[in-house]
């Protein structure tokens, strides 16, 4: 659907826009791989019909619509659109855009402010959007590749929502190739299997495979069809040995983490290698060794999580190739290291008992009492201090006493975890001798 209202471009300069630029959606209905937010009852829609709109962070790899869908949202809804680049931007044009926002708050129209890239902004510069959103000069719309959560200011994400946008599958990627092709009157000169290699090559990023698409149409001559491999020549990317979002990837995740778990160092790293190969992102590989660590490992060899951490480092700094070296090390110490799940068994126990139990009070000898009516209700009284006591170990019981003592945490006799053992059993036997317990 056209806009009659928009200014006439020539066909020449229309025909040498971008194609993903071309192919932006005009509604929200043509918006393909987020049906979750955008179909019949997803909350984009639903805040449409409703005719209230609120601020919101949209959180989603590159690629999957962000920018437009926040278009199609201020136009929707008949509000201005102002975009931004936390890039490209500071606290003067932040002043500037607030400004404009409220003149034209005062002329009885509202702003949706777009900031692309909005965790790219520091503390100080999130903070100064507070005032703007609540007085309503600007309905908020941040866009970032990065989890909110670690990224941007809790009193910020107080007061906007976060959607989430998926990257997109081999369905919508085929969606928007289809559109592509009608839109340029003729067909991707690719055979099947290329035509797939080219939706695993944008890895579920809809402007990659629409920029692609582009890059096969100008290298093509007449009636020339273009297999894998001359894919592969034309764009000068390989296609990935699995697709990151389906099976193999998991398969192959799977198939290093079991290896380390069951100490074979050599089948870990054949593992490892096949990722890497695959073009899997190093830092992912290091996040994943770090939870093998701490879940299959943990104190059986406290070093374990040390050296995963300073591996995951040691690729920051050096980058590729010379940082999967640093990966492989930790991979190869994590399959020849003893193997405990001690605190990952105890951490699951200890979780179900803190749901099953509710809110119990701690018991009052281990209570802080700084007014006097803690301390005439009896909290701190007869809490003993450990390192004042024989062996620095008072014996006494600190869980709830509607709870009773659990035991969550059983070490193995592996590893260091020998040692932890043999300090539980002595504690243990210091507690029956004391009367507290087992």
């Amino acid at each position: 659907m056209s806009d009659l209202f928009a200014p006439q471009v020539p066909q020449e300069v229309e025909a040498r826009r971008p194609l993903a630029d071309r192919l932006r959606p005009k509604t929200l209905a043509e918006v393909t791989g987020q049906e979750h937010l955008t179909g019949e009852d997803g909350v984009l829609a639903r805040m449409i019909d409703s005719g209230s709109l609120g601020s919101m962070i949209f959180w989603g790899p590159p690629g999957t619509g962000k920018t437009t869908i926040a278009r199609l949202l201020s136009g929707q809804a008949g509000l201005a659109f102002e975009q931004i680049s936390a890039i490209f931007s500071g606290v003067a044009d932040l002043k500037k855009v607030f400004e404009t926002a409220r003149l034209r708050r005062m002329e009885g129209r509202q702003t949706l402010l777009f900031v692309d890239e909005i965790h790219r902004f520091n503390r100080a510069q999130q903070d100064s959007f507070l005032p703007v959103m609540e007085d309503g000069t600007v309905i908020l719309v941040g866009a970032t590749t990065e989890n909110p959560s670690f990224e941007l200011n809790a009193a910020l994400l107080s007061r906007a929502r976060v959607l989430t946008f998926k990257s997109h599958d081999e369905q919508s990627l085929g969606t928007l190739l289809n559109r592509a092709e009608e839109t340029e009157h003729r067909p991707l000169p690719l055979d099947e299997d290329a035509r797939a290699a080219l939706i695993r090559m944008a890895d579920g990023d809809g402007r990659a495979a629409l920029t692609l698409a582009e890059e096969v149409w100008r290298a093509a001559r007449k009636d020339e069809v273009f297999d894998t491999d001359g894919l592969a020549r034309i764009v000068q990317r390989r296609a990935p040995v699995y697709d990151k979002g389906q099976d193999g990837h998991y398969n192959l995740i799977s198939a290093l983490h079991k290896s380390v778990r069951g100490s074979d160092p050599d089948a870990a790293l054949y593992y490892l290698c096949r990722m890497f190969d695959a073009g899997e992102d190093p830092l992912y590989l290091g996040r994943r060794l770090v939870r093998m660590a701490v879940e299959d490992i943990g104190l059986a060899d406290p070093q374990a999580l040390v050296i995963c951490n300073a591996a995951k480092d040691a690729y920051d700094y050096l980058g590729s190739p010379e940082g999967e070296l640093a990966l492989a090390q930790a991979c190869v110490y994590l399959a020849t290291a003893p193997k405990s799940n001690g605190v990952y068994v105890a951490y699951k126990a200890a979780m179900r008992a803190a749901k099953e139990n509710g809110s119990l009070l701690p018991p009052k000898h281990i209570l802080n009492a700084p007014t006097k009516l803690m301390k005439a209700e009896g909290y701190n009284e007869g809490y003993r201090y450990d390192h004042d006591e024989p062996d620095a170990f008072s014996g006494q019981d600190y869980f709830p006493e509607k709870m009773g003592r659990k035991t969550f945490y059983d070490p193995p006799e592996r590893g260091f975890e020998r040692e932890i053992r043999k300090r539980l059993d002595w504690w243990s036997k210091l507690r029956r001798e004391r009367g507290s317990g087992g």
